[in-house]
């Protein structure tokens, strides 16, 4: 079956996201950077607020736990935007070249709800999406096979037929499960490749 539409993934596929952008400003110990990463700031604190809580309870949550960095903790909020990179205009151009052959496009993204009305605002791109499942709107996050099935159903997507890329292995596992195809994302030339290959772009 030609596959007729594709599910992107957003962080680390259209544009760099990592908190280290952040809080290589605010630290300046190496050691210590990388301990405030691992410890206080990690990732599982912050997929909660892509599940859906908000930035103030997360916050004033970890601060109790941490009094010693709660400015730290509080830039996470006030200076969100700071953990974001450039645009991977790499990225972007595939997404146009797919528009222009008719292959509809989607977005399914663990994304904070507050964070993301502005992050669209400030990126033109996503208006180029038909549509986007977003995490923290629908309190599930991938790899959780409920939210690509509300993507499924939402955009009226047939598996087999939808191309799933993210730059994280076990959210396309995941989709792969779901009867997708799927393809890590390691660079915007790997990617086309991987669509011409497929027969989506020429």
């Amino acid at each position: 079956m030609q596959p007729n539409a594709v599910l992107f993934d957003i962080g680390n596929v259209f544009v760099e996201w990592n908190p280290r952008f952040l809080y290589q400003k605010l630290i300046d110990d190496a050691d210590e950077l990388d301990r405030f990463l691992a410890e206080v700031v990690t990732l599982d604190w912050h997929s909660e607020h892509d599940r859906g809580r908000p930035f103030a309870e997360g916050v004033a949550d970890l601060s109790s736990q941490f009094p010693e960095y709660q400015d730290l903790i509080q830039a996470y909020d006030t200076r969100w935007e700071e953990t974001l990179g450039g645009v991977i205009q790499g990225s972007v151009d595939v997404m146009m070249e797919l528009l222009e052959r008719g292959i509809r496009v989607y977005g399914l993204t663990n994304f904070s709800a507050e964070k993301w009305p502005a992050f669209c605002r400030n990126h033109d791109f996503t208006d180029m999406f038909e549509g986007v499942v977003v995490s923290g709107e629908e309190g599930l996050i991938k790899p959780d096979p409920r939210i690509y099935h509300t993507a499924i159903a939402r955009f009226h997507l047939d598996p087999e037929a939808t191309v799933y890329i993210d730059d994280r292995r076990e959210n396309v596992l995941a989709a792969e499960q779901l009867d997708m195809i799927g393809h890590q994302f390691t660079a915007p030339g790997v990617l086309r490749d991987a669509f011409e290959k497929i027969g989506m772009l020429r």
